[in-house]
């Protein structure tokens, strides 16, 4: 199962910034096996001047960012899941900014982060390889739109790489 054969009904056009930061033939399966060795390979590469800093009052550190990427796979997880079991629940959206201060990433060690990033990663994969292509066609509702079982799992991987060409960009 590769990106392009998602349709556009399956997602809100908003999470199609992430989903098309993706090749277009890349198997799912394969966006979380590669997408984890980036991102382990970005953030371990990162300079530790780098970790706490912001390159504007209110934005998030390098650690926060991680931080946001682990909780937005666990909340794309938990997406993909409900509706790969045809659970037909609207799901709640979510602020990520709420999520920023109460996780303590930059009281975290970099080694810390990524290991947790690395457990993460291995529950979406796991789940991801328990699914077959046809639960992952399910369509379901996710903060007031259309989305898919797979498509919820190709914007993790999408979102990863978004976040780290914002890194590249405003932070290094």
């Amino acid at each position: 199962m590769t990106i392009k054969e998602l349709v556009p009904t399956e997602f809100d056009p908003y999470y199609g910034r992430y989903i098309n930061k993706l090749y277009q033939d890349i198997s799912l399966r394969d966006s979380f096996i590669k997408g984890k060795e980036k991102v382990i390979s970005f953030f371990k590469d990162l300079p530790e001047t780098k970790y706490n800093f912001r390159y504007a009052t209110g934005k998030w550190t390098c650690k926060e960012i991680l931080q946001h990427l682990i909780d937005t796979e666990r909340i794309f997880q938990y997406r993909c899941f409900r509706i790969a079991r045809q659970d037909k629940t609207e799901l709640a959206g979510f602020d990520q900014n709420i999520y920023v201060e109460p996780s303590t990433a930059n009281t975290k060690t970099m080694d810390e982060l990524i290991q947790e990033f690395v457990v993460v990663r291995d529950s979406s994969i796991s789940l991801v390889n328990s699914l077959s292509d046809e639960d992952l066609k399910n369509v379901g509702n996710a903060n007031g739109g259309n989305m898919s079982a797979r498509a919820a799992a190709f914007t993790i991987t999408g979102h990863e790489i978004w976040h780290m060409e914002i890194i590249i960009k405003r932070y290094l």
